[in-house]
């Protein structure tokens, strides 16, 4: 079975109950703890010990991924708008686990500049994959185009092995 390691804090993929599902709280066993103002709360639970007082934001980015399976392969799409294709890194752990993470790096402040709204989301992201067994993790690839990471896993070529059947006689 395929699955996300880890918390997806994403939305209800059209469901059609129309109620929003995408609102930002996290799983209280969840790692990635956004804290964007410093306040010392993580994942909105409560005080997280040591925190606050940093004037930059330290959290966890979320990239949102989408992964979609065909025939001859599983292709993972994932956002990271911003990020420089030497920021990213895509890997294979222990031969089943795709991981992918990198850092969207804060902008650097210039002079007298005042700033009204920081509400884009910088820091360092990983979001870890469980593939099936008929992934061929040698064969992957991917690309960074626009702001969208595509990676690419193709499927293993399956034989289907001849069924020997024998027909007994009905005495």
């Amino acid at each position: 079975m395929a699955s996300s390691i880890g918390t997806w804090m994403g939305g209800g993929g059209g469901g059609g109950s129309g109620r929003r599902t995408d609102v930002g709280f996290g799983s209280p066993f969840s790692s990635d703890i956004w804290d964007p103002l410093g306040l010392g709360f993580g994942g909105g639970l409560g005080l997280r010990p040591g925190a606050g007082g940093d004037d930059d934001v330290s959290a966890l980015a979320h990239a949102t991924v989408d992964w979609r399976e065909t025939d001859k392969n599983h292709i993972f799409r994932v956002d990271i708008p911003g990020v420089k294709k030497e920021d990213v890194k895509v890997q294979i752990e222990d031969d089943n686990i795709l991981e992918i993470s990198g850092e969207r790096i804060k902008e650097e402040e210039k002079g007298d500049d005042k700033w009204h709204r920081v509400e884009r989301s910088r820091g360092s992201f990983r979001r870890r994959f469980r593939l099936p067994e008929n992934a061929d993790v040698e064969e992957i690839s991917c690309g960074l185009e626009n702001g969208v990471l595509t990676v690419n896993v193709p499927k293993k070529e399956t034989q289907e092995v001849p069924k020997n059947v024998k027909s007994i006689d009905i005495a």
